[in-house]
């Protein structure tokens, strides 16, 4: 068991059920920073203090120890869903099976939230085009959406108003989480706009609609947030970009190759082995080998379409003047990587 903890911004902002957790935890880890401000609750404990960036290091640290059946406390600073250990964790954790997580304080849907905006539907006394207004600038901006008061008995307009902002914006795949707190313990769940009807929404209700990049992963709602996962360049890899620097790389489909195509006709081959790699995010379609420690690219699709290499490679081309910048100035290329992705939108491949 995982419980990552927030814990507000100090000591006395904590929840009940964060402190009832860090009780029946074995080992507790984070940034010493943190750890110092519940020094009170923890002499008790097993302390792994790491260094601030570190955030990759600490989630997979405590992954093993969970592993190894122990209880485990990752903390935080402020809300973990929005500080952002919860997504990280959740984006690490699709290698192994059989981690449990817990976010205090969190959500049910798993991590969804990064820069979002929260927006009432009651037009008990705001006007209809004020709320519409606010929704078209956060669904536009790419922000997630958390909407609170979203329908009642006798409010069913401000609801088919948001769905059909929703739509016109971001399509009927798009991502809404939903947590019912008629249900004890809440219940969530997860549709695409398509189906999301009336009759599963009422005023308990929180709705979360995810951004470009959002996606679901053993059934939870991640929205990823970008993180360095380090690895050692293949040497397939280093051949294909030691030709790349050379300009020996075809622009386009490489028709000439025995293996082409090997995802799909058309597909550019600039790329032939990805620049990013391991990404370690899912909403391309990549995946974590469980039990691997492998990153899984074959249902990516999208640094083979035409738009993505047109964005990506004149900036590619800049930033590398060396095979050993794919690992150096790995920050810089996964910066230009969200870019492109939200630029040429993947989700429409």
């Amino acid at each position: 068991m995982i419980n990552v903890i927030g814990i507000g911004q100090n000591r006395e902002n904590m929840t009940l059920g964060a402190i009832k957790a860090i009780e029946e935890s074995d080992v507790v880890i984070g940034y010493k920073k943190y750890i110092e401000q519940i020094e009170d609750l923890i002499a008790d404990k097993e302390i792994v203090k790491k260094g601030m960036g570190d955030e990759i290091a600490r989630a997979e640290f405590a992954i093993q120890r969970s592993l190894e059946g122990q209880t485990v406390s990752l903390i935080s600073s402020g809300d973990p869903g929005v500080f952002g250990m919860a997504n990280v964790l959740y984006q690490i954790v699709s290698k192994y099976d059989g981690v449990e997580i817990k976010v205090y304080p969190g959500s049910y849907l798993g991590a969804p939230l990064h820069d979002f905006a929260a927006i009432s539907l009651s037009n008990i006394l705001t006007p209809l085009s004020e709320i519409e207004k606010k929704l078209r600038y956060a669904l536009e901006a790419n922000l997630i959406v958390a909407i609170y008061n979203p329908i009642s008995k006798t409010r069913k307009e401000p609801f088919r108003r948001f769905k059909q902002c929703v739509l016109e914006i971001k399509g009927e795949d798009a991502l809404i989480g939903i947590i019912d707190s008629t249900y004890e313990p809440p219940k969530p769940t997860i549709v695409a706009l398509r189906d999301l009807t009336e009759d599963i929404v009422n005023m308990s209700c929180t709705l979360i609609v995810g951004n470009d990049l959002t996606y679901v992963q053993d059934d939870k709602l991640i929205t990823p947030r970008g993180y360095v996962i380090r690895s050692k360049v293949h040497p397939l890899s280093q051949n294909h970009y030691e030709k790349f620097l050379n300009g020996e790389v075809v622009h386009g489909p490489n028709r000439e190759c025995e293996f082409y195509p090997c995802h799909y006709e058309g597909q550019y081959c600039d790329f032939c082995y990805c620049p990013f790699y391991p990404c370690g995010d899912s909403s391309t379609g990549g995946e974590w080998i469980k039990g691997k420690n492998v990153w899984n690219c074959k249902e990516c699709l999208w640094l083979h379409s035409k738009d993505a290499v047109e964005c990506l490679r004149p900036p590619l081309e800049d930033i590398l003047e060396d095979v050993e910048d794919l690992k150096t100035k790995k920050k810089t290329l996964l910066k230009l990587r969200r870019a492109c992705l939200l630029k040429t939108n993947p989700n429409d491949l």
